[in-house]
């Protein structure tokens, strides 16, 4: 692999690259649909409002809302998707000819390129937050419409009459497996699954060289990369996201993350990403990404004291803020003092941070049955008292967790869904957002049946609005923090305050009190 340090920088700053030995003169593009394409106001969280469907306001104020576009100047965007970003970086060490565009300004570079590379997260909104939306609502999500709108442009149309193969990848590309129409309508050539730094590069070879292409590429454990072969970024990634590790030790069933190997990555390569995103002023904030940023450096489910601790030191000495994306609530129990004294580097800079949590039940023996090892080092039939430890010591050190209740799944019975309401009672004083999400089939339980809003039950009712009553009780505390400190707090918290209370008076004029 070139040393992609080495790469001469062109457009705005280190946004168009290109190697300085080009190999390949073919233009590759990579894109990403508008809800992807968006930084949310510098609140990752906020992104999650690309699951909802059209509803109580006018789409063109939920855009503004939940997914602004970004920035760009002549049609290249200041940051990108992470998982396009290392993409990008990939195709640019094996000497391609890779430019990075928004998806409002694909037209501009189109007729140029041989090869479009597609990300996405959930292409139609099957994943468990959005289609949980979509039952409800009864409509299509705004991240599925996106994606169809840009694999529908014409501009896109016509470039595939003339020769243009379209790669799509990333964490959503499961979904194209029960979408075969869609795939043949609109001229995908091929379907990549799984990390992609060691087959991209062949891949888009072939497309450039007119060779036939695998319908659906499924990267396997032998493909997956080496730290060393993974390069940095090159060009600012969404809200100064970077990966601190990937893969996960725990084996939950229902997700797909736990089969792929666990690899962390040293200080320097984090470091460097950190200054990627801070070059140009885009992002002096970092948001750490893990499965369980608890875990960093360690090689089972025991934190690494000493490995997490320089992390944090070393993250905010380089940045003015720094987030989290993932956290287990067992390894907050596991070592609260180390959590404490994480919190206290982090609260250097800012007075508090977010995490996104799986709870996902209350009940120990459905956690026994579908996620044994998400309570290590603690056993599975303590898992909510662990919820109860670490959801605790979250609020008492300025973590907002943003948590996840799985509804439906195939072993649930009537008694593990009133030991969650029994859990949700006990976590009404813990500041959070707790979002009940129905199943969805993925990793080992990819077999399983859906669980569709016809199999609602009067305790799955209870249980969601229970979860509706807390999120409501906690939002304006969290809209105001969000923006705090913020020079548009001022002019866009009174929106994000009128939404919310235009969906409480919808719920109360449902009948739910």
């Amino acid at each position: 692999m070139k040393n992609i340090s080495k790469f001469k920088c062109f457009g705005i700053g280190n946004i168009h690259l290109r190697s300085e030995q080009q190999t390949v003169s073919d233009k590759i593009l990579l894109t990403a649909d508008r809800t992807l394409m968006s930084d949310y106001h510098h609140n990752e969280f906020i992104g999650f409002g690309t699951c909802a469907p059209p509803n109580v306001i006018p789409d063109w104020l939920y855009k503004f809302l939940f997914f602004p576009p970004i920035k760009t100047k002549d049609g290249i965007p200041i940051a990108a998707p992470y998982g396009l970003r290392k993409i990008e970086a990939q195709l640019l060490s094996e000497g391609f000819d890779v430019l990075t565009v928004d998806p409002d300004h694909i037209g501009k570079h189109i007729n140029e390129a041989k090869v479009l590379g597609v990300q996405v997260m959930d292409p139609f909104g099957a994943g468990p937050a959005s289609s949980t939306l979509a039952a409800v609502l009864k409509k299509e999500p705004f991240l599925a419409q996106y994606f169809r709108i840009l694999m529908e442009k014409p501009e896109i149309k016509r470039a595939k009459k003339h020769g243009l193969k379209i790669i799509v990848g990333g964490s959503g590309v499961w979904q194209f497996r029960y979408r075969p129409k869609f795939v043949e309508e609109h001229g995908i050539d091929c379907i990549v699954d799984g990390e992609a730094e060691k087959v991209i590069g062949k891949l888009v070879r072939a497309a450039l060289n007119n060779e036939e292409l695998p319908k659906y590429y499924e990267v396997g454990v032998k493909e997956a990369p080496s730290l060393s072969e993974i390069p940095e970024i090159v060009a600012p990634s969404i809200n100064g996201l970077i990966e601190i590790g990937r893969g996960c030790c725990r084996g939950c069933k229902f997700c797909s993350v736990t089969l792929r190997p666990l690899r962390w990555y040293p200080y320097e390569k984090i470091l460097k990403e950190i200054e990627v995103n801070k070059k140009d002023g885009y992002a002096n904030n970092a948001c750490l990404h893990a499965e369980d940023v608890m875990l960093y450096g360690s090689k089972n489910t025991i934190p690494n004291d000493e490995k997490l601790l320089k992390l944090h030191e070393l993250a905010v000495e380089k940045c003015d803020g720094v987030g989290w994306s993932h956290c287990s609530l067992a390894t907050v129990a596991a070592k609260p003092k180390l959590f404490s004294e994480v919190g206290e580097i982090i609260k250097e800079k800012q007075p508090w941070w977010g995490a996104e949590i799986g709870i996902e039940t209350g009940s120990p023996e459905l956690a026994k049955k579908i996620m044994p090892a998400k309570a290590h080092p603690f056993k599975a039939e303590e898992w909510p008292e662990i919820v109860r430890t670490g959801m605790g010591l979250m609020h008492d050190n300025k973590l907002i967790p943003a948590c996840t209740l799985i509804v439906g799944s195939p072993e649930e019975t009537e008694q593990d869904l009133i030991k969650t309401i029994e859990l949700m009672d006990d976590l009404k004083d813990v500041r959070s957002l707790i979002v009940p999400l129905f199943f969805v089939p993925m990793g080992r339980l990819k077999d399983e049946e859906w669980f569709k809003e016809t199999q609602i039950t009067e305790l799955h009712q209870e249980l969601l609005i229970k979860c509706l009553k807390h999120d409501f009780y906690w939002i304006d505390n969290l809209i105001d923090l969000s923006f705090a400190g913020k020079w548009y707090s001022r002019l866009i918290r009174p929106f994000y305050r009128l939404f919310v209370e235009i969906i409480r008076y919808k719920v109360k004029k449902a009948g739910i009190k």
